[in-house]
């Protein structure tokens, strides 16, 4: 009996820990937000004399994903960090170097399920085993903020090189598969003809913006039913279609940053209608963040097995000659 209690308390301490952080993240995006500043473009659009890219782990090379991107970004601007890199202290140690005394790390959260015992002990039974979402939180710090590392760790995300940027641009919409007509004077993404409708390139003031229109509603076409399934059939101005359009903000910044190519505000009008539905659920940014970063990683996974295949069928081309 005892045992139980103390498994309650747990869970309970648990439970208080995740709303905690629910709370602290997504009351620092609204804040942001009141003040008018998006925390996705951010980093670029505040004068900060640092590339676009996506942030990353220094030592593994991996890219940040979901909320993360944005916990990190919002550090990055705030503190004036010129790198993208980032270490826990113990990377930082391994890596022959050491975070700076007195410097001060950034929350970032790991979810997860786990199973319970009781619910193993049900499944064993034949029973559904019930799986429980948990958050962990972990400290990293910016390579700014460390001294002595090994050289040789991953370098700050280069800038693609301006006349590349376009193309490289061109060749992750080709491989997404998605239908698109280029004319007319409206950008949009219908999903039940499954295509997207964007003004020819020339009809934008600044042409970078065909691009960033592009992967706004490139984004909105991963959601179809044969891709990554979300709601798209949402009323225009309801909560859904709010968040809907909040995923694919996020997402257009996500692709434009690993692309190379500055994110800007793509929907500022709909700021007003975001915070509505941040205020009134407190995880709503990580699930919008988490579905943008999943868009965004679909569509550039595509982009890099479609290099493959041309790879290996210009290799299969020099075998049969």
């Amino acid at each position: 009996m005892r045992g139980k209690t103390s498994a309650d308390a747990r869970g309970a301490r648990d439970m208080s820990d995740r709303a905690s952080l629910y709370d602290e993240v997504t009351g620092r995006i609204i804040g942001e937000l009141e003040e008018g500043r998006l925390p996705w473009v951010q980093p670029w659009g505040s004068g900060a004399d640092l590339a676009p890219g996506l942030p990353r782990n220094a030592l593994t090379g991996r890219a940040y994903s979901g909320v993360n991107i944005l916990i990190l970004w919002a550090t990055v601007i705030e503190r004036e960090y010129p790198s993208q890199g980032w270490l826990t202290f113990r990377q930082a140690l391994s890596a022959g170097g050491q975070v700076r005394k007195g410097e001060k790390g950034t929350t970032v959260v790991y979810a997860d399920r786990f199973i319970p015992q009781a619910e193993r002990e049900k499944a064993r039974g034949g029973e559904e085993a019930k799986a429980i979402p948990f958050l962990k939180r972990f400290t990293v710090f910016n390579l700014a903020q460390c001294e002595g590392l090994r050289p040789g760790l991953l370098p700050d995300d280069m800038p693609v090189p301006e006349r590349e940027a376009i193309p490289l641009a061109e060749a992750v919409i080709a491989a997404s598969g998605v239908e698109f007509r280029v004319g007319g004077d409206k950008a949009y993404y219908a999903p039940a003809a499954d295509f997207v409708a964007v003004p020819p390139q020339q009809a934008f003031f600044e042409q970078i913006n065909y691009y960033r229109t592009c992967l706004h509603e490139l984004t909105h076409a991963t959601g179809h039913p044969s891709r990554l399934a979300r709601n798209l059939v949402t009323q225009f101005g309801s909560r859904d279609y709010a968040r809907e359009e909040l995923i694919a903000e996020m997402g257009s910044a996500f692709l434009c940053a690993a692309l190379g190519i500055v994110p800007t505000v793509r929907h500022a009008d709909y700021i007003g209608a975001w915070l509505e539905v941040l205020r009134e659920d407190n995880r709503a940014i990580f699930r919008a963040a988490s579905a943008a970063s999943k868009a965004a990683d679909w569509l550039l996974a595509r982009h890099q097995q479609a290099g493959t295949d041309a790879i290996d069928a210009t290799a299969q081309g020099r075998v049969a000659a």
